[in-house]
C-alpha cells in the first residue's frame, strides 16, 4: 500500500539522519587538523589542533612580548591568541573573506537576549577587562591600521585608543553564530545554530536538451550561457532559458566554439575530460583542455610515463593494456586562446581559436590513472585530478608515492611561465610554476605540484561558491564505497590502504615513497556503500562532490548533491550545524516536471526511474543546478512542479499550481509522489479500524 510505502521512506530517512560522519575542520592555512606528536603546553587543547609544539612556543614568545600585566585581561588576550591552534581556526579568521588577525568574538545572540542570558557575550568581556590595559604588539592593531579615524600606535595600545566604546569594538571584531560566522567565546567555538537536517521530499527534474554532454561550465562573462563540452572533442555555447517558460536550452550545433577531435582519442574511458576558463577569460581569452591523445596518430602527443624510474618503474616490462606499449596515449592539459574581441568571445570555429602551449602531459600506463578534471580554484591556480590505477595491475601504490603524479590534486600556477632552468631543476611535467604555499614545495622526496594525495579516481570536484575553503571532490571506489571529500592541503584521503571506512585488501607491494600512518589518513564526508540492492543494479562510481545551492529549488539551497554513474539514485547531504564538519545525507527520490521542455528520457527498466548515465554535474550563472547524461541535460526544477513538497518554496500571488496530483506527469501518475499529512494517517488508521 503507497501509505505503508511513504511512512517507511520517511522513517527510513530519519534512520539515515541519526549517523553523521566525524567532523572535519579547517586550519588557517587550508591544511586539516591533527593530533600533535608532543601535547601543546601553552595552548593545550584535548582535541585535534592546527599548531604543532613548535608554534605553540613562537605564539609563547609573542604573548609574552605583549606584557599585559592585569591578569583578567591577559587571560581573556591568551586565549584569542591560542585560536591561531584551534581547529576551526580557517572559519574564526575568516580565510574566504580575506585573514583577520583576530577571531571572530561571540557576541550576545537574539536568542540569548531574548533568554536574558550573555553567557556567549565574549566581545564584552574582553572590552571590559582590556579597554584601559596597554598591550604591546597589540593582536587588534593590525586589523585596524586604516579603519579607525584615532592614530593607531603599532607599539602599545589600549582598546581605548582604537575604538571609541564598546558597541564600535564589537561591531569590528563581534559576531554571533546567527549572522553565519563561527565565533569564539573563549573556550570552545560558536557553530551556526540550527535545526535538525529534513531531507528534501524528492528532485524535480526538467529535461532542457538532448546529446551527451560530458562537460559543463558557466560563461565568465555571468550571462545565461554554458559551454557545453563532449566526450570526442567538440565544445559549444549554449543559451540557457529561464526557469519554467518551457524553452529548450539553444544550442548551434553547427558552429561550434572549438573543435579538438583531431587531438583527441575518444573511447569508452578516454576522451575529452573537461575545460577550465581563466578567471579573466572575458579580458585575456585564455581557456584550458584536458584531454586524452594518441602517440601512434598525432606527432604532438608526447610526454613523460607516469611509470618512470622515480616510482622505480619500467614501462617495457609492463604487460600492454592499452595497445601495443605502455604510454601509447597520454593526458593532456593544453591551453588555448581566443583570437577575437576578448570581452565576448563569439561562437567560432577553431580557427579563430589557436593552441598557446602544453601546460602538462603524462604517459598513461595503467587503467584508471588518467586526468579527470581541471578546475580554477578561487585563489587562481589551476587544479588537475589525476586517477591511480587499478591496484591488482599496479604493484607500485603510486597514491601514497609523493615522487608520482597518479591519485592525486595537483595545484599549477599558469600565469607565471617558468625558464627552461626552473623547469629542469623541477622536473615538471609541463609548462607552469609551481605556486609558492604548495605543502611539498620544499621536500625534496615529493613532487612540488602535490596538492593533496590518496585518491583512487577523483571525477569531479567544485569549490562551494558561497565558502570556497570546502573543496569537495567526489572519488570513485572499487570494491565497496563512493566517497565525497572535503580536500585539504597536504591532505592524505587514504587509497589503496582504504576505501572509504573500509581496510582495502588487495596491495601486493609498497614499493616507493609511500606513507602507510592510518592516523594520518582524513575520513571521507559523505558517500554511500554498495548494498546488495547497488550490486544488483551496477552502481559503481560517484558523480559529485558538488555544492549547487540551487535557487530554483529551495529545499536543496545549501546542499550537497552528488549521484552516481549509473544514475539509479541522487543523494542530498547537509552539514549540522554550518562550519561544523559533522554531514548527513540522505538517497532522495525524483521525477520529471510534466510540463519539461523535453519529455525525460527516464529508463523504466528498474523498480526506480533512473537517469542512465550522468557523465557530470553542472551550473550556470543563476546557479541552476544540471545533470549531464547519455540522453540528454536535465536542470532541478522547483519541487512543486513534480508534487514535492517544500515549505521554503514560494509562491507568487497569481501562480497557478502546475497540475494537481491526479494530471498526468512526464513520467505517469504515481500514487508514491502524492504527499499526506500525519493527520490524513491517523485518520486512515481509524477508518480502517472502524470498518475491520
Amino acid at each position: 500500500m503507497s501509505w505503508v510505502v511513504n511512512i517507511f521512506h520517511i522513517c527510513s530517512y530519519l534512520l539515515v539522519l541519526l549517523f553523521p560522519s566525524a567532523s572535519h575542520p579547517l586550519c588557517l592555512d587550508s591544511k586539516a587538523p591533527f593530533t600533535p606528536k608532543i601535547p601543546l603546553e601553552f595552548c593545550p587543547n584535548d582535541e585535534s589542533v592546527c599548531c604543532d609544539s613548535n608554534q605553540d612556543l613562537e605564539l609563547k614568545k609573542a604573548f609574552q612580548s605583549m606584557n599585559i600585566s592585569d591578569p583578567a585581561c591577559a587571560s581573556l588576550v591568551k586565549s584569542i591568541h591560542c585560536t591561531k591552534c584551534n581547529r576551526f581556526s580557517a572559519d574564526l579568521f575568516g580565510i574566504d573573506f580575506g585573514t583577520r588577525t583576530v577571531p571572530v568574538l561571540c557576541t550576545v545572540s537574539e536568542i540569548s537576549t531574548l533568554s536574558k542570558t550573555s553567557s556567549h557575550d565574549f566581545c564584552s568581556r574582553v572590552w571590559d577587562a582590556c579597554k584601559a590595559e596597554p598591550i604591546v604588539n597589540s593582536p587588534f592593531v593590525p586589523s585596524l591600521q586604516g579603519r579607525t579615524k584615532v592614530p593607531v600606535s603599532s607599539t602599545s595600545s589600549k582598546l581605548t585608543d582604537l575604538c571609541q566604546s564598546k558597541s564600535d569594538f564589537c561591531g569590528l571584531f563581534g559576531g554571533t553564530s546567527e549572522d553565519k560566522l563561527v565565533c569564539f567565546y573563549g573556550s570552545s567555538t560558536l557553530l551556526h545554530n540550527s535545526v535538525n537536517p529534513q531531507a528534501p521530499s524528492g528532485i524535480c527534474l526538467e529535461q532542457v536538451t538532448n546529446g551527451p554532454y560530458l562537460y559543463m561550465d558557466a560563461h565568465p562573462d555571468g550571462s545565461n550561457r554554458v559551454f557545453l563540452a563532449s566526450q570526442h572533442g567538440k565544445v559549444w555555447l549554449a543559451t540557457v532559458p529561464e526557469e519554467g517558460n518551457g524553452e529548450e536550452m539553444l544550442i548551434d550545433e553547427s558552429n561550434l566554439f572549438v573543435d579538438l577531435t583531431d587531438a583527441v582519442h575518444s573511447s569508452t574511458e578516454l576522451g575529452l575530460m573537461s575545460v577550465a576558463f581563466h578567471p579573466r577569460f572575458v579580458h585575456n581569452g585564455r581557456f584550458f583542455a584536458s584531454y586524452i591523445c594518441d602517440g601512434e596518430k598525432w606527432s604532438g602527443c608526447t610526454g613523460r610515463c607516469a611509470c618512470n624510474t622515480d616510482v622505480n618503474c619500467d614501462p617495457s616490462k609492463l604487460p600492454p593494456f592499452y595497445g601495443s606499449r605502455a604510454c601509447r596515449f597520454h593526458v593532456a592539459v593544453s591551453e588555448f586562446t581566443v583570437n577575437c574581441s576578448a570581452s565576448d568571445p563569439p561562437l567560432a570555429t577553431r580557427g579563430n581559436i589557436s593552441e598557446v602551449r602544453r601546460i602538462f602531459t603524462m604517459g598513461i600506463a595503467f587503467k584508471n590513472a588518467i586526468a579527470s578534471q581541471i578546475l580554477f580554484g578561487p585563489d587562481g591556480y589551476l587544479y588537475l585530478l589525476t586517477g591511480d590505477s587499478e591496484t591488482e595491475l599496479n604493484p607500485y601504490n603510486l597514491a601514497q608515492n609523493k615522487k608520482s603524479v597518479l591519485g592525486k590534486v595537483l595545484r599549477l600556477d599558469v600565469d607565471k611561465f617558468p625558464s627552461a632552468a626552473e623547469l629542469s631543476k623541477h622536473s615538471a611535467w609541463g609548462n607552469y610554476s609551481i605556486p609558492r604555499d604548495n605543502p611539498y614545495i620544499y621536500d625534496k622526496e615529493s613532487l612540488p605540484e602535490i596538492w593533496a594525495l590518496g585518491f583512487r579516481h577523483p571525477w569531479r570536484c567544485s569549490f562551494d561558491s558561497e565558502r570556497p575553503s570546502y573543496f569537495l571532490c567526489g572519488d570513485s571506489g572499487k570494491d565497496q564505497y563512493e566517497e565525497v571529500d572535503i580536500v585539504t592541503k597536504g591532505g592524505n584521503y587514504g587509497w589503496p590502504y582504504f576505501e572509504g571506512d573500509f581496510p582495502f585488501h588487495s596491495m601486493n607491494s609498497s614499493r616507493g615513497n609511500n606513507n602507510i600512518n592510518s592516523t594520518n589518513f582524513i575520513s571521507y564526508v559523505m558517500g554511500y556503500d554498495h548494498s546488495d540492492a547497488n550490486t544488483k543494479e551496477g552502481s559503481s562510481s560517484i558523480v559529485g562532490g558538488f555544492i549547487y545551492r540551487s535557487k530554483t529549488d529551495p529545499c536543496l539551497y545549501g546542499k550537497y548533491v552528488f549521484t552516481d554513474l549509473y544514475g539509479f539514485a541522487i543523494w542530498a547531504g547537509t552539514e549540522i550545524p554550518e562550519n561544523s564538519g559533522n554531514f548527513t545525507s540522505a538517497k532522495v527520490p525524483f521525477s520529471c516536471a510534466h510540463n519539461s521542455p523535453l519529455q525525460c528520457k527516464f529508463e523504466k527498466t528498474h523498480p526506480n526511474l533512473n537517469l542512465n548515465y550522468v557523465f557530470s554535474m553542472g551550473r550556470d550563472n543563476k546557479k541552476d543546478t544540471f545533470l549531464l547524461t547519455n540522453k540528454g541535460v536535465l536542470r532541478i526544477a522547483p519541487p512543486s512542479r513534480c508534487n514535492y513538497k517544500c515549505s521554503k518554496e514560494k509562491f507568487r500571488g497569481s501562480q497557478i499550481p502546475r497540475h494537481s496530483p491526479w494530471s498526468k506527469t512526464g513520467t505517469g501518475f504515481k500514487w508514491s509522489q502524492m504527499s499526506y499529512s500525519p493527520f490524513f494517517y491517523s485518520f486512515l488508521f481509524f477508518l480502517m479500524h472502524f470498518i475491520l
